[in-house]
């Protein structure tokens, strides 16, 4: 009875002091992102093939939905893989269990680290990986007054700023 009354408090303490620590900390973890961001590539619109605001709205919030799914996907997968990692190959009911080897490589970075060192090439050389698409939504659309006046679509130079 005890332990379970210490263990709960120790639970409800350490989710409190984590979400503090989010809040508190979350501000330490922006950083400038200028140095971060990367040219766009080459087969951008233009301006004449610009599609319109609502479009591109649209088409954001799908690719955000699109991402929350695969993570929700992602999370039942590692979840239900805790169980099925564990058992023996096997027939369980309707489902077989089996493992099976993988058709894909990759590069052994120890063994070429080795190769380079004993064959005094200096470092590997490695390359950055293709830039991440990054799609946040903004909590309010403002409006930027125009030269005349009037005003204008936000442009996204403004808003990432």
């Amino acid at each position: 009875m005890i332990r379970s009354v210490t263990s709960r408090a120790r639970r409800a303490f350490r989710t409190a002091a984590d979400a503090i620590r989010s809040t508190v900390a979350s501000a330490s973890l922006v950083r400038d992102r200028a140095a971060e961001l990367v040219p766009d590539p080459a087969d951008v619109f233009t301006p004449d093939e610009m599609p319109d605001v609502e479009t591109i709205e649209t088409t954001a919030a799908d690719y955000l939905a699109a991402c929350d799914e695969a993570r929700a996907a992602d999370r039942g997968k590692r979840r239900t893989r805790k169980l099925l990692d564990r058992l023996p190959a096997g027939v369980y009911g309707r489902f077989t269990v089996e493992r099976t080897p993988s058709s894909r490589t990759t590069v052994d970075l120890e063994a070429v680290r080795a190769t380079y060192a004993r064959l005094g090439l200096g470092p590997v050389p490695m390359k950055r990986c293709a830039p991440s698409l990054r799609i946040t939504e903004a909590a309010e659309v403002v409006a930027f007054p125009a030269a005349e006046g009037g005003t204008e679509e936000p442009t996204a130079a403004a808003l990432a700023a």
